[in-house]
């Protein structure tokens, strides 16, 4: 290059043209020659070289010169700039070589450009260059090329496009990012530019090199760290998805690669090989889907949502996706980007196309859901967000596939998301496409008969907001959306279905009722009239509008009866009438001529049992009646020559069930006895099919009080018992569907007015009878023990019709049966125990019978279950008799021998086991025998004394002259029962705590009554106390507390009462009462349960306090200080009983100061305005306990179930200090404190 003066301008130093020597605007020249020798010799300094280049480039700016350059000497440059780019490693060099070739193409005309294209990819194709840096150097410049042509031609220049696409694919094998990412940016461009082979086949350029640049592609995108690499290589994926070449090697024909110079499958990475390409594929995008660079996550998700949309892509890779975790991913990307879009909207339409591998895609579906919920709130404020639909979607397959995935609060979170996208829409603000709309009412019905909103979740103000606005919306657009409307009134069906639900006397379900029902009456009828007034305007639009009314009934009884039940009436729409009245009219002939008749009628039929199912008439029930009535007469000989299917029998049944029921109901109602004759004859010629179809409850009913048919109704009973499924794992409540279950025949059972109780009895003692029907009998049982249990008054019908002499019936029969069998029966008794009322017991003498002959006669120590079932029931007999029922029947328990025999034995057994009887608790042979054996006792000592009051020395129970002789009735005495309260498991304590609370009740209630000495030693009685007061602090409060009370009867007892020294010695009790004191003066410790659990002490200081000599330390722990400590610490709601008490005994022995009854006595004040400001009502009974047991019940629910009737009537009368809970006990206590008061004054005065 040669700057020459202005005399000398014609050409350069070197003697080359002046054509070839281009002026500057410095007023300097470059010679175009000189120029392309010095940048084309690869020994040309460096230095040189680019001070040529850089004075080159500012001369392009210069128009002048460019413009010199481009008209004389466009394609000059060329060749010089692309030998230069293949000669130099120096990296400025050669991206000072790329800006010029850049400049040049965008200056010239497309010519230069396609010239650099051709001349770059041919010394790339050659592969001369191997990999070294000008190799890389101009791999970069083609890149950049090909990015800034603005037309598609570029890649016809391109001379043998096979040889550059395998040099480019070996390069990918190369460790180097720099290297991999300039070779994946060519092929990008490469397969944007051109789609087509050369050759003009039709055929893609990657096929021949496929499957191996996939694998190649895929190992790359596992492996970089860098970001544009991982950028480059996700494009070139997507184009290739977009193409769907992004499939399995099995997918192509690999015996053409070679030819093309493609990559050897050998060639692969060790890493790949064996493992298939979506596995790879797989593990390759979690790294980029994670990644912190938005566009390498954005464009990542795009490349796997073209990858899923691909025709190619089967089921099986979608599947291995979801296997990898891709879905976790998923909704890992939705929670981090905090619900924004493009994450959202590319997230879900992702997640939808997985969502067809349905079985693997729901495991993942119920982690995600609570991503899901907040994602729908964001894209439901959107107007149109393009996957609102998809994210319905998946939320629905969530809810209605995995059931109590979804808790309360997201499903009361996803409840306002709906109504509020239906409130929206219906008030005009935001548009809805019809598939979303769709999709939400879908949405809300998975909800509404989901377990999850079955359950405590009231949501019937939701439900009720949600119908309204979604009919609102659907009748008040423009163009009225079929498939809209269907589904708006599915979900008005699933909500009217919600409101009879369960406790359908609920006032929120008879708000959402009447709501529902006035939706109907004001925006549903009203849509109806108006469709009828425009059929009597145009009768050809009203054939039409017929049409549809009878298509959209069709179609909601396919939805409602299921398996095509609304066919018959779409087959017969064109022939039947506009008018109801016509419909029964109809229903009401007979032709041999016309074909269509019978088809006609039996659409009719249908739409009359349908629409009864739903309390809805065609006409007034007498005209359906007679119409029906004719039908049944007219049709009598196809009907009696069985020529009509069971499921049209079954469901005429159903329905004249139903008008007679509702006739007897209302009103006396004219019927036919002939047409009931006939229908009589259909259900005990077996055509009526109980089970296979839904039935009214009160056809149900009105069916269950005919006599003449139930022989009949117990073969349908007996059918239906074996269908009963005993491993399901929840009973179904209420019947919303018309369908047969256990709770219809429970509420059938439990009342007086049908058969259903005296068919279970009956249909039992029928296969009591005859033999070999065992199953049948273990069916019918667990049925039976499964109604109780959902219904515990359905025992008492089966009691007064004779359950009882049934199954004692069988104990005493020659059959023998399974321990199955045994077990069923006992489950029955127990249940039947346990609900009935007394009053329907106290004439019936089989249960004892029954037990008798339960009892096994082997002295054993150990009982099995059976016995141990059988030894409940006998405690429940006697509970039943201190209530005058079955008094007899707990004579001869009590008295039974072999019983008594059990009861020594196992008493014996398990007090020779000492201290370590502790380590027999519930859960072992020996503690569970022990405190079943201590339940019979309990309740046999109550039972002694209310069925032979007088009759049992209650003495005999202490110490006696002879302790080995065996009591003659069921009893335990005292010295075992306290070893079982020292040594005992915590159960094992409980129980006999209330025992020997009970036995002790007995005999204070004995010495008092009689005014009797004790007949038992100081020593004897002192041992006992030993081992009250010990427990006096035991964790239990019910032990704590039994305790102290028989420590309180036991001071209370004349033989103790005389022996004052002993509690004057006593360190035990002195240490009780003073814990008691500091623990009540102690600030902030005052609290209802700390209360509680100081009860045990007051007891004990109020015995003390009683004695006729208190003993001398009592002063010195209730003194001044302490009194004043507690009434200090003590607020008005914290007064009980037993405090009170205590201050009533400590005014009583002049333990208070004048100060402090004053204090007392404004709190007491301030006590009884609470407690009647508080309205409580104190005197009402507890509640019986109605727990039943169901067919799966454990030994672990029986006792429970005793312990807890032992704990909740265990009302004692130990004095005025005893029992006593409840504000009307506390009232008593006030005045009695006031009336003590009033005493002691007027001694004083």
């Amino acid at each position: 290059m040669q700057w020459c003066s202005s005399d000398d301008g014609l050409s350069c130093s070197e003697g080359h043209r002046s054509s070839l020597n281009l002026q500057t605007h410095e007023g300097g020249s470059i010679c175009l020659v000189c120029l392309s020798k010095l940048i084309s010799n690869p020994l040309s300094p460096t230095v040189h070289v680019s001070y040529a280049l850089s004075q080159l480039s500012r001369s392009l700016s210069i128009p002048h010169f460019l413009q010199s350059l481009l008209t004389f000497h466009p394609h000059f440059l060329v060749s010089p700039l692309v030998a230069a780019l293949s000669s130099f490693h120096d990296q400025p060099i050669a991206a000072q070589l790329t800006h010029l070739v850049l400049a040049l193409s965008a200056s010239a005309d497309s010519s230069v450009c396609h010239e650099f294209v051709a001349r770059i990819s041919d010394r790339v194709s050659s592969g001369v260059l191997g990999w070294t840096s000008p190799q890389l150097h101009m791999l970069h410049c083609l890149g950049a090329l090909l990015n800034c042509e603005k037309d598609n031609d570029l890649y016809s220049h391109i001379k043998d496009m096979c040889s550059l696409i395998s040099v480019l694919v070996t390069g990918l094998h190369l460790p180097s990012e720099e290297i991999r990412g300039e070779v994946l940016f060519v092929l990008y461009k490469l397969s944007v530019l051109q789609n087509t082979s050369a050759e003009g086949d039709g055929s893609d350029m990657f096929i021949p090199f496929c499957p191996q640049i996939l694998y190649l592609l895929v190992d790359v995108l596992m492996k970089t760290q860098n970001d544009d690499v991982r950028l480059n290589c996700i494009a070139l994926l997507t184009m290739l998805a977009r193409r769907h070449l992004l499939r399995e090697e099995c997918a192509y024909d690999t015996s053409n690669t070679s030819s093309y110079g493609g990559v050897n499958s050998k060639e692969i990475e060790d890493g790949t090989k064996g493992t298939s390409l979506v596995n790879l594929f797989a593990e390759a995008i979690k790294g980029p889907l994670l990644s912190s660079d938005s566009k390498v996550q954005v464009a990542t998700l795009d490349l796997l949502f073209h990858y899923l949309s691909s025709v190619k892509t089967s089921g099986y890779q979608i599947g291995v996706l979801v296997e990898e975790n891709i879905a976790d991913y998923l909704f890992e990307i939705l929670r981090l980007s905090e619900y924004k879009d493009p994450a959202v909207k590319m997230c879900l339409q992702v997640l939808d196309l997985l969502s067809t591998a349905e079985e693997t895609f729901k495991r993942r579906l119920v982690v995600g859901i609570s991503t899901l919920i907040p994602a729908l709130r964001y894209v439901a404020e959107v107007p149109f967000h393009p996957v609102q639909c998809e994210t319905l979607k998946l939320i629905h397959e969530c809810i209605s596939e995995c059931p109590g995935s979804i808790s309360t609060s997201q499903l009361e979170e996803l409840i306002l998301v709906l109504i509020r996208m239906l409130r929206k829409h219906s008030d005009g603000e935001m548009g809805m496409i019809p598939e979303t709309f769709i999709m939400v009412c879908c949405v809300f019905v998975a909800l509404i008969r989901s377990s999850s909103c079955n359950g405590a979740l009231d949501l019937s103000k939701s439900i009720e907001e949600a119908t309204t606005h979604a009919i609102l919306a659907c009748l008040s657009v423009s163009e009225r959306n079929i498939n809209q409307i269907l589904q708006c009134l599915y979900l008005l069906k699933e909500a009217y279905a919600y409101s009879h639900d369960g406790n359908s006397v609920n006032s929120s379900k008879l708000e959402l009722r009447s709501g529902i029902l006035d939706i109907c009456r004001s925006h549903l009828l009203p849509w109806l009239v108006f469709g009828v007034n425009e059929m009597e305007e145009d009768i050809a639009l009203g054939d039409r509008m017929k049409n549809r009314i009878y298509l959209l009934l069709s179609s909601l009884l396919d939805s409602l009866l299921e398996d095509d039940s609304g066919q018959p009436i779409r087959e017969t729409a064109l022939h039947l009438p506009r008018d109801p009245i016509d419909l029964l009219f109809l229903l009401g002939q007979r032709s041999t001529n016309s074909l269509d008749l019978p088809s006609c009628q039996y659409a009719v039929l249908l739409i009359m049992y349908s629409s009864s199912l739903y309390d809805e008439r065609l006409a007034d029930e007498k005209l359906i009646l007679a119409s029906l009535e004719q039908y049944i007469l007219l049709n009598r000989v196809d009907f009696l020559n069985r020529t009509t299917d069971n499921l049209t029998v079954t469901r005429l049944v159903n329905l004249y069930g139903l008008l007679r029921g509702l006739g007897n109901m209302s009103y006396q109602i004219h019927y036919s006895r002939e047409a009931e004759k006939i229908i009589f004859e259909l259900i005990n010629n077996d055509e009526w099919d109980l089970l296979s179809a839904r039935i009214h409850k009160v056809s149900l009913k009105w069916l269950f009080q005919q006599e003449t048919i139930v022989n009949s109704l117990c073969h349908q009973i007996l059918k239906f018992c074996r269908s009963y499924n005993l491993e399901e794992a929840h009973i179904i409540i209420g019947n919303n569907d018309q369908t047969i279950n256990v709770q219809t025949l429970a509420e059938l059972v439990s009342t007086e007015d049908n058969y259903g109780a005296r068919l279970f009895v009956c249909l039992l003692a029928q296969l009591y009878e005859e033999e070999g029907h065992e199953h049948d009998i273990i069916c019918v049982l667990n049925v039976m023990a499964t109604m109780t249990h959902v219904c515990p008054v359905a025992c008492e019908q089966l009691s007064f019709h004779g359950i009882a002499k049934t199954i004692r019936t069988w104990f005493y029969s020659s059959n023998t049966f399974s321990t199955t069998t045994y077990t069923s029966v006992l489950i029955l008794v127990f249940n039947t125990l346990c609900s009935v009322h007394p009053q329907t017991l106290s004439a019936d003498q089989s249960w004892a019978a029954m037990m008798e002959r339960s009892i096994p006669s082997k002295k054993v120590d150990i009982l099995n279950e059976e016995s141990l079932f059988v030894i409940g029931i006998i405690s429940l007999i006697l509970h039943l008799s201190t209530t005058k029922a079955l008094e007899e029947a707990s004579k001869a328990i009590l008295f039974n021998t072999s019983i008594i025999s059990i009861v020594n034995t196992v008493v014996c057994a398990s007090s020779s086991k000492g201290p370590a009887l502790v380590d027999h608790d519930e859960g072992t042979g020996t503690g569970e025998t022990l405190i079943f054996v201590l339940l019979l006792d309990y309740f046999a000592v109550k039972s002694l004394h209310a069925t032979l009051p007088g009759f049992v020395d209650w003495q005999n129970f202490l110490d006696s002259t002879n302790p080995a002789e065996p009591l003659a009735f069921i009893g335990i005495r005292c010295h075992d029962l306290c070893r079982f309260l020292h040594f005992g498991s915590p159960v094992i304590k409980i129980v006999a705590s209330y025992c020997i609370l009970e036995l002790f009740s007995k005999i204070s209630n004995q010495i008092n009554s009689n005014h009797e000495e004790l007949k038992c030693t100081i020593g004897y009685l002192m041992s006992i106390r030993s081992i009250l007061e010990g427990l006096v602090f035991y964790n239990d409060v019910r032990v704590a507390t039994n305790c102290s009370l028989c420590l309180s009867m036991l001071m209370g007892w004349e033989k103790l009462r005389n022996e004052t020294n002993l509690f004057d010695e006593s360190s035990w009790c002195r240490l009780i009462i003073e814990e008691m004191t500091v623990s009540l003066a102690t600030p902030a410790l005052t609290s209802q349960s700390f209360l509680s659990s100081q009860r045990p002490a007051l007891l004990i200081a109020i015995a003390l306090l009683k004695l006729r000599k208190i003993p001398q330390w009592m002063r010195s722990v209730f003194d001044n200080s302490s009194i004043s400590g507690i009434l200090e610490n003590l607020a008005a709601s914290d007064f009980s009983t037993e405090i009170l008490i205590l201050f009533r005994e400590l005014l009583k022995s002049d333990f208070l100061s004048t100060e402090q009854i004053a204090t007392i006595n404004q709190m007491l004040q301030e006590c009884r305005k609470r407690v009647y400001s508080s309205n409580a009502q104190e005197g009402r009974p507890n509640e019986p306990i109605k727990k039943v047991l169901n067919a799966s019940y454990d030994m672990g629910d029986i006792c429970e179930y005793i312990i807890d009737l032992m704990t909740s009537e265990a009302y004692i009368d130990t004095g005025s200090w005893g029992f006593h809970t409840g504000s009307k006990k506390l009232l008593e206590e006030i005045e009695l404190f006031f009336s003590t008061l009033t005493v002691d004054d007027d001694i004083c005065r």
